[in-house]
């Protein structure tokens, strides 16, 4: 009887995966046993079937799986007279953990259909849904292993975790209202959910406790309530996350098919739609044309919701600039300020996770923060990769994340934020220690920012490693190349780079770039002409200080001194001159925070990143016209003939949408025009867009039209902004090491 070893490697624990080969093996009539073990499953079987068996593994695999591999080989040895589900074995991490995944229908049926034992059990879940990367201590997964080692299973419960044939086998967060987690309401109430929800419907704020972190809370359409939380938060016009179920979500916004189907990704990410009248209160988006929705993905969501039947905003509840609260003792701390009620549990949450954000483009979906459901899957390494070393990249300062490559796959882990905050530091350094054991990685170099004085910088250069040193805005590239599969022989890309601000080789602030390039280098073709930031850092959050600058290089000074004649022009003009605390900069990022307060957008201060520029974006969305010139010479983009153009014709007071509309399809035309003189050049094979400002679904859509019909590559997996700049650190970095290898 023949006899086969098969191993399946990708994301196959935790999915429902032993016992789905369990069922598949007793179709089949097949002896033996699968198991977990640190790769992946390991499937032992002997049969007639074997071949339509080993067919049957991927194509029929269970909904959350991803089969990287499945391999055969020969097998001698004694195997069980039956089929076994085998416990799990060895120690150490190659295999793929599961994100967290939203409720599934059956269990959203069984805790909203009484006479079910689970009905209106907050922590419902099965093989197919539930928490699962938050609340990992280790591996292999298996339920000693995580925070729910603490619940012990019931007598009913135990016998659905030992059923193969149940949905629940081995589903490690399994748990009822016998022996699971509780949840409860402080100030104390018997029916927690529905004094969380009287609470909300009187307009008060409610602290709630979730899968990756703590929520503050209000109902959605009561502008009151909305406007008290802006008030205790400190947070005057950053846009609120929204959660509510998919009636209330066609309701409120415009969703096509393609943005239903992501709200019902099983990872249940928030997703950027477009506002259809004005039920809402205003105060939730301000000068936003979009609304961030999710829908819920706990069985706590599910039972609020139906309890207040209405939409809640759903904000992440920290203190400003700092990480989410997880712990219950760290909620009635920090988040008691805020909040009149913290709804909250037992279980023990092992890894702050903020929920993703994503939107679609008219080129695909797009992802603004990688984070819970998306974290920890993997990238497979592209061709050419095979042999890599095992690499930590520890990425940027702003939207901070870290990488690990191991075996042929990209861990890009989960979105921390601003370095400079010290809890969001200590996030990065936990972060950094658990990735490492949970994954059992070892790396042999590590990967940094060119910018020396990056926190992260810093702390790669004290790991006692080899270090290499990626600048900014090739890592930015190496991240697009990576992302979608560019092999490593595949030959040069050219890549147009557009975000805020990164250091360039030189020693200025780069952030407008025509670049062409691979994993191993680039070259600089053409830039955006620099301007200096007046006041360093500040001009980040000045809009006003980028256009007297831009103003001025315009020639337009007298301009200048009408619209800013409250501004402090003269003594932000010695320090240009001077160059004290000026450096001079390409940010495409500062370019459009001159253009937004040009048109009066934020002008003073902005009150969260990207302020300025989100909102010209939105306003863009209802203009029309022809582009503004800017000007592709000398190296060179110069977009003073458009501040002159805009000088010019402004005395007519046309429409700001209009002027907004124009800006981004002049800068659309220049970067165009640029990617293609390089091409042209350099005989590069296809267009890479990469940075921060390519989250601005217009000029994404405007670029890519004005370049026509030469192959281009986009971010869809993986953040274009500095989120994903950790997976670019990490591949430049694997690529030097395999080059010295393969020359001896």
């Amino acid at each position: 009887m023949q006899a086969l070893r098969i191993r399946v490697k990708g994301q196959v624990q935790g999915v429902g995966f032993r016992p789905y080969v369990w069922q598949l093996a007793r179709r089949f009539g097949l002896r033996g046993k699968v198991l977990n073990d640190p790769k992946g499953v390991l499937i032992f079987a002997a049969g007639d079937g074997l071949d339509a068996f080993v067919a049957a593994i991927e194509t029929e695999a269970p909904s959350l799986a991803r089969i990287d591999g499945i391999a055969t080989s020969p097998w001698v040895g004694d195997l069980p007279l039956g089929f076994e589900i085998a416990a799990s074995e060895g120690a150490g991490a190659q295999t793929r953990v599961t994100p967290d995944a939203a409720t599934c229908p059956d269990c959203l049926a069984e805790i909203t259909t009484k006479g079910e034992r689970r009905y209106g059990y907050a922590f419902a879940n099965c093989t197919n849904c539930g928490p699962r990367f938050s609340i990992l201590n280790a591996l292999p997964y298996d339920r000693s292993k995580t925070t729910m080692a603490a619940f012990t299973m019931c007598h009913e419960c135990g016998a659905e975790y030992a059923d193969p044939a149940d949905r629940r086998f081995h589903a490690q967060p399994i748990a009822c209202p016998a022996c699971g987690p509780k949840v409860w309401i402080e100030p104390e109430d018997p029916d927690p959910i529905d004094a969380a929800a009287s609470r909300l419907r009187a307009g008060e704020v409610v602290a709630v406790k979730g899968i990756g972190g703590f929520h503050l809370v209000v109902d959605a359409r009561n502008a009151a309530a909305v406007a008290l939380l802006r008030q205790r938060k400190n947070r005057p016009t950053k846009p609120f996350a929204l959660m509510g179920r998919i009636a209330d979500i066609e309701t409120f916004s415009v969703v096509s098919d393609e943005e239903r189907a992501l709200l019902h990704d099983p990872a249940a990410p928030i997703v950027l739609l477009a506002k259809r009248g004005d039920a809402l209160p205003d105060d939730l988006a301000p000068n936003q044309t979009t609304l961030g929705w999710m829908l819920p993905y706990s069985p706590l969501h599910h039972l609020l919701l139906a309890a207040l039947d209405g939409p809640l905003v759903m904000t992440s509840g920290n203190l400003s600039g700092e990480p989410q609260v997880i712990g219950n003792d760290e909620a009635r701390e920090k988040l008691s300020r805020f909040a009149d009620a913290i709804l909250m549990h037992d279980r023990e949450i092992a890894r702050r996770l903020d929920d993703s954000v994503e939107r679609m483009t008219p080129h695909g979906p797009m992802i603004l923060r990688r984070a819970r459901g998306r974290v920890p899957a993997t990238l497979p390494l592209p061709r050419g990769f095979e042999g890599a070393p095992q690499v930590l990249a520890v990425g940027a300062q702003m939207k901070a994340a870290i990488c690990l490559v191991k075996d042929g796959q990209a861990l890009l882990g989960h979105h921390l934020g601003e370095l400079e905050d010290a809890l969001t530091w200590d996030a990065f350094l936990q972060a950094n220690d658990d990735y490492r054991a949970l994954f059992d990685h070892a790396p042999s170099v590590i990967a940094r920012d060119l910018h020396p004085e990056f926190r992260s910088s810093v702390y790669a250069e004290n790991l006692g490693l080899p270090v290499v040193a990626v600048q900014h805005h090739h890592a930015h590239v190496a991240a697009c190349l990576g992302e979608n599969g560019w092999g490593r022989d595949a030959g040069k890309v050219v890549a147009i780079v557009a975000d805020g601000l990164g250091l360039g080789e030189d020693g200025t602030v780069w952030g407008g770039e025509i670049m062409v390039a691979d994993y191993l280098g680039y070259q600089r073709m053409m830039h955006l002409r620099p301007a200096p930031l007046i006041g360093g850092d500040a001009a980040s959050r000045d809009p006003w200080r980028n256009l007297l600058a831009r103003l001025d290089q315009a020639g337009l000074g007298s301009l200048a001194d009408d619209i800013l004649g409250d501004y402090p022009r003269d003594t932000l003009r010695r320090a240009a001159a001077s160059g004290i605390n000026a450096p001079l900069s390409s940010s495409i990022g500062r370019l459009f925070d001159a253009f937004a307060a040009a048109l009066g957008i934020a002008r003073s201060r902005q009150s969260f990143e990207g302020e300025a520029a989100m909102h010209l974006e939105a306003l863009a969305q209802g203009g029309t016209g022809e582009p503004y010139p800017l000007i592709v010479r000398n190296g060179e983009i110069d977009p003073a003939p458009m501040f002159v153009q805009w000088a010019h014709e402004r005395r007519a007071a046309p429409k700001p949408e209009d002027m907004a509309f124009r800006f981004h399809a002049g800068l659309a035309e220049a970067l165009a025009q640029a990617g293609r003189e390089a091409m042209d050049k350099t005989g590069a094979k296809a267009v890479a867009l990469a940075g921060g400002c390519f989250q601005n679904a217009l000029l994404l859509d405007l670029v890519v039209k004005a370049l026509g019909d030469v192959p281009i590559l986009l971010h869809r997996k993986t953040p274009a902004n500095d989120g994903g700049i950790a997976l670019g650190q990490a591949l430049v970095a694997a690529a030097r090491a395999l080059q010295p290898a393969e020359s001896e």
